[in-house]
């Protein structure tokens, strides 16, 4: 190596040199050609060095600290340079030698003299000596070893050092997407011991994996095992390229990177895999002549496509016929921009010709898709056709007389699956003749379960219930479009499948790779690339730069103007006067928005505020600024085309995982197909920025899209469950026959392999899917959902059993089924409720509870947010567990106690991350309740209605309730309760000239519009015939077992009832604490004070009036009841209501 030029042999050193070179402990492997050159030195000391020789030449101990550090770089340089081209066996011996200059220890040595502090110096020799390798003295016990030693005491001591030696169990199981592509799943589970002194914070490992011959390595990458991952296994999944060579057997290596003897295998073999065969070819694309919009033939529907132009593109030519002139179901698999919003168009309006008195439901898997049809549909298309037409998200719920009347409905998945679950009881669903399904090849995407569950049943609502729906399924050009156009029940007429390349504008795609392990510095290397890009390619048309995270929009876009200003230019990029640019930037919030507007550089992500991520839109639609820098999920979202697409790294960064995972090949596309503009362009550009090791994988597949696959059987419980619930599967038959409405039940007679299938005969099938609901069915027994009637003398011989298996075998949804389905949540959050809350006893209880919720799952704890977690939990008022403030359920209890305390965040991910659990926390709080009433607990449901109002009005359970009407705050309560009101009702009951006469004496201000808001309700009872009132306690006799029944009337008084929404049957409610708008509700529950005991609870939303009942069984035995009927609201602390009724039970 170069490095060692100037590395000189000295006559005075030659004598000590040669005196080293005789010793063969210190120089175990030969040196050829002497010691007299500087080869033969450099190579003796680098071997001394690793011997831990003493040298004593001052000369000669400088040049082995040279030779040592620099050998050590030389080696990972060569390390890193043999698995980039893919060499096995130089990988394995390069990472081999850098342990052994870092360790000081040669591999022939005993691992175990890694742990020399440990294990005395005396019992490694003997360790040596003896070939007590680690694998045998594993299998020995302490006593063994001790006699072995010839020192009983250090039996102990050598098994207490073989524990720290980092060993793993490795398992790999292989599921192929296509016959040249394999996703490998790598299960690691840690059998060892931490120790933060020999371990510190993580283990850095090398995985790769090599071809059976050692020959060639087909993936590689770094593997940070951290000491929070000992708990639980592991599961590490990347997809490699394979060989189409069945009898290719594949080899895992898990290497250290630090310790030597730590190196482990597993193997997998593709012969034991079935393969998936050869997909149906694309769609040509006919050369038809383009069809005018005048062929619609309706002069309404003309009007609304010559907005847009004249003529259908190539693709809406040839699909126009099947579309607008007949009712078949139809897949479009078409690249991004090709124009399927039109088609979706046509196809609707078809039905308002056809059909005009039924409805349109448009899905799509993403909020932002949905509210750019709303804002596009609901300002032309619905106005213009006089439809009627309502946004079904998670931010907005019409009612039902709303549903009842629109001819068009947008929804979520999510939305449309808790809706159509009650199909039977909503005539609405049943009104339904038209579906169509945007973007679905996100089929195999996180939310494709939801998706792939209300197709089939829609599906088999229109087969069962004689209201035929048609299918209109539009995606990117697929691999498996015949899997996907047979579920839909598409024919070969309604099958469009074109190509990726077939774009109303051509795409020019330039890959880039770059070197670098760590993801921030290879990020940070990408920013000049890009800006050359975009000067390169598109110096004057619009950019859009696509990064991972929102921290990556901010770098970058920085980093952009830095470069600007290098070149001269800090204004290339905008597009506007300062004149014009001033106002704009005085009103918006975000400061690093502030900054990079005034390049002419804009950024879009989810953490802005609604009116700068409009402005910012705005702005680059109009072509004000010429670069917008955007996380990842605007490709999904608003259609705004650029010239030039900058995808910048194809990784993010999985909280789940703890690690940076890449993009699906769809999101790539998705982000590409925003280049080019059909009005302004006639070729567009892409250009994506890669790690280095993954160019030739992008280059070979980007155009070669994988099938879409079922990711349905890993939910398959909350579906099953939802099923039960609603009384559609009764028997475990019946759960079969839900499974074969499935996608998932397509793709696995097509790829067996990727299910776990080992051959896809129809007896193999049968048992598999047996099995897969008889798991799911008794670990929904397990969670309490559901109750499983296997009395054997139900399932007798008289023919009800298919191949031995009983199928006949009843099943019914239990209060906590129909819970977690009625309120769309997990399995396992009414399982955990079930279990946890037998134990919870106070409101800090409760709120841990509701922070273990499944649903908190998916929170993000993004890189290194576990650090600022344990800063807010510093100042919350509830502590949390110490050792995981990198999990998703701390994260999410933090969040709320922040919320409760007003807390100010640390970061601004924070506040949407506040959001998102809010979103979430409003049914599962209700969920709760029901729960706590399911069991009875009367204290425990009480106390969640108050979890739930504090929530809403953002204070704690026992802040002073007058704090809710904000102008009167903390001192204005305290003032308050020194003028005798003691607490909001009170306050809120006084006649309007008494209130204001009170705050004016205790020197409170109140603003009487904030007081305005909120209601006083009044509650009236009877109970065969005895009204009960604030001032009158009821007492009635009944008969044991006889069925009470109390009929409850709430009136809303107070100062609240002169709102304008008093003559309403639901009343806007004032909640600080929630992001979206909610109506007012109110709990009226009746419970036995003595035993705690709920007896009836229900759930009402009352406008300026309502009423409803409550029935119970009285006890069976004579006695004498006490029974509290409350009111509680929903959402306002302060205002609950009770009555007294006493109950003589007599024999």
């Amino acid at each position: 190596s170069q490095e060692f030029e100037n590395i000189r042999v000295r006559d005075e050193e030659i004598v000590e040199l040669v005196k080293l070179k005789g010793r063969k402990k210190i120089v175990p492997i030969d040196i050829k050609g002497g010691v007299e050159n500087r080869e033969g030195k450099v190579n003796l000391l680098l071997q001394a060095y690793i011997s831990c020789a003493q040298i004593d030449s001052f000369t000669l101990v400088s040049d082995t600290n040279y030779v040592s550090q620099s050998a050590g770089r030389i080696l990972r340089s060569l390390f890193e340079l043999s698995l980039r081209n893919g060499w096995p066996e130089l990988a394995d011996l390069t990472l081999l030698y850098c342990k052994a200059v870092d360790r000081r220890l040669w591999p022939s040595q005993h691992p175990l003299r890694q742990l020399s502090t440990i294990v005395p110096q005396e019992i490694l020799n003997k360790l040596e000596q003896r070939s007590l390798t680690v694998e045998r003295l594993e299998e020995m016990d302490e006593a063994e070893i001790g006699r072995a030693m010839t020192n009983q005491r250090m039996g102990n001591t050598v098994k207490r050092a073989l524990s720290y030696l980092p060993y793993f169990e490795l398992t790999a199981s292989v599921q192929p997407i296509t016959r040249t592509i394999i996703r490998l799943s790598l299960r690691i589970r840690a059998a060892f011991t931490w120790s933060d002194k020999q371990h510190g914070v993580s283990e850095p490992m090398w995985v790769w994996v090599e071809d059976s011959d050692g020959q060639r390595i087909v993936h590689s990458e770094h593997y940070l095992f951290q000491k929070k991952m000992m708990e639980e296994e592991q599961t590490l999944i990347f997809t490699i390229p394979v060989s189409d060579h069945t009898s290719s057997q594949y080899y895992v290596q898990f290497i250290s990177d630090r310790w030597l003897g730590c190196d482990y295998t597993t193997s997998f073999a593709l012969s034991e895999s079935i393969l998936p065969g050869e997909e149906a070819p694309h769609t040509d694309l006919l050369p038809l002549r383009p069809l005018p919009v005048e062929a619609v033939g309706r002069e309404e529907y003309e009007q609304l496509l010559r907005r847009k132009f004249t003529h259908f593109n190539p693709v809406q030519t040839q699909a126009f016929h099947t579309l607008y002139r007949t009712d078949h179901n139809v897949l479009l698999g078409a690249p991004t921009g090709s124009g399927k919003t039109v088609a979706a168009e046509l196809s609707m309006f078809r039905v308002f010709s056809v059909r005009p008195d039924t409805k349109v439901v448009y899905i799509a898997p993403l909020k932002a898709l949905v509210r750019e049809r709303v804002e596009d549909w609901g300002k032309k298309l619905a106005p213009a056709l006089g439809k009627k037409l309502v946004q079904l998200t998670g931010d907005f719920t019409p009612d039902i007389r709303a549903l009842n009347a629109a001819d068009i409905i947008i929804a979520t998945p999510e939305k449309w699956d808790g809706i159509s679950r009650s199909w039977r009881q909503r005539s609405y669903v049943r009104k339904v003749s038209l579906i169509i399904l945007d973007e679905i090849h996100l089929l195999g995407a996180d939310r494709g379960p939801i998706l792939e569950v209300l197709v089939s049943r829609m599906r088999f609502i229109a087969a069962n219930s004689g209201y035929p729906i048609r299918f209109v399924g539009l995606s990117t050009a697929l691999a498996n479009a015949h899997d996907i156009a047979d579920w839909l029940g598409v024919t070969e007429s309604g099958l469009f499948n074109f190509r990726p390349s077939v774009r109303p504008v051509p795409i020019e795609v330039h890959i880039q790779g770059f070197p670098g392990k760590h993801y921030c510095p290879r990020m940070a290397s990408m920013n000049k690339p890009a800006y050359a890009s975009i000067v390169t390619h598109s110096p004057s048309k619009p950019v859009l730069v696509f990064v991972s995270s929102r921290r990556q929009t901010r770098l970058t876009a920085m980093d952009l103007m830095q470069l600007c200003e290098q070149d001269g230019a800090g204004s290339r990029f905008l597009r506007m006067s300062s004149e014009e640019l001033a106002p704009l930037l005085d009103s918006v919030r975000d400061t690093s928005l502030q900054h990079t507007l005034a390049y002419g550089i804009g950024l879009h992500h989810a953490g802005l505020i609604d009116s700068d991520k409009e402005l910012v839109e705005r702005l680059f639609v109009e072509g004000k600024i010429q670069i917008l820098v955007s996380t990842s999920t605007l490709a999904w979202g608003v259609n705004f085309p650029a010239h030039l697409v900058v995808v910048k790294g194809t990784e993010y960064y999985d909280g789940k995982t703890k690690r940076y995972v890449d993009y699906p090949i769809t999101d790539v596309l998705q982000m590409m197909g925003r280049a080019g503009r059909p009005q302004f362009d006639n070729l567009g550009k892409a250009v994506i920025l890669v790690q280095d090791a993954k160019k030739s994988f992008y280059r070979k597949f980007l155009y070669e899209p994988f099938p879409v696959e079922s990711s349905l059987m890993h939910c398959l419980h909350d579906h099953i469950n939802a099923e039960i619930a609603t009384g559609s599967i009764k028997k475990k038959r019946d759960a079969l026959d839900y499974i074969t409405w499935t996608y998932f039940f397509r793709r696995l007679l097509k790829n067996p392999a990727y299910y776990n299938l080992d051959e896809a005969s129809d007896a193999s099938v049968l048992a598999y899917l047996t099995d897969l609901v008889d798991d799911t069915l008794s670990e929904l027994e397990e969670a309490g959902c559901i109750l499983v009637d296997d009395d054997e003398e139900k399932v007798g011989g008289d023919g009800r059993e298919m191949d031995g298996m009983e199928v006949e075998v009843e099943v019914q949804a239990t209060p906590l089924g129909r819970i977690a389905s009625f309120y769309y949540l997990q399995y396992k959050t009414v399982g955990v409720f079930h279990e946890e809350l037998k134990k919870a006893t106070t409101f800090e209880d409760l709120l841990a509870v509701l922070a273990e919720a499944a649903e908190f799952d998916e929170l993000p704890v993004r890189h290194n947010e576990d650090k600022l977690n344990a800063t807010l939990a510093s100042t919350c008022r509830y502590s949390v567990d110490a050792n995981s403030f990198d999990s998703p359920h701390v994260k999410a209890n933090l969040l709320l106690q922040a919320h409760l305390s007003r807390l100010d965040l640390p970061v601004a991910d924070y506040v949407t991350d506040t959001k998102s659990v809010l979103d979430q926390t409003v049914r599962v709080v209700q969920a709760m309740i029901d729960i706590c009433a399911d069991k009875g607990k009367h204290y425990l449901a009480t106390l969640a209605i108050l979890l739930q109002q504090c929530i809403a009005q953002r204070r704690w359970h026992d802040d002073d309730t007058l704090m809710i009407i904000p102008s009167i705050g903390e001192e204005g309560a305290k003032k308050l309760r020194q003028a005798g009101i003691v607490g909001v009702g009170h306050f809120l009951a006084l006649p309007d000239s008494e209130r204001a006469e009170v705050a004016r004496r205790a020197g409170v201000k109140v603003a009487e519009k904030e007081v305005q808001r909120y209601p006083l309700a009044m509650l009236r009872a009877s109970v065969k015939g005895v009204t009960i009132t604030a001032n009158r306690n009821g007492e009635v006799s009944v008969k044991a077992g006889e069925e009470i029944q109390i009929h409850i009337g709430i009136e809303r008084r107070g100062p609240g009832a002169k709102a304008p929404a008093r003559h309403l049957s639901s009343v806007p409610a004032f909640t600080p604490g929630l992001a979206k708008s909610k109506d007012e509700g109110w709990y009226v529950l009746a419970a036995d004070e003595k035993e705690g005991e709920v007896k009836a609870l229900k759930r009402l939303t009352a406008g300026t009036e309502a009423k409803t009942g409550l029935s119970f069984l009285a006890p069976t035995s004579p006695c004498r009841q006490h029974i509290t009927i409350l009111l509680m609201s929903d959402c306002y602390v302060g205002l609950d209501q009770q009555l007294s009724l006493r109950i003589h039970v007599q024999p």
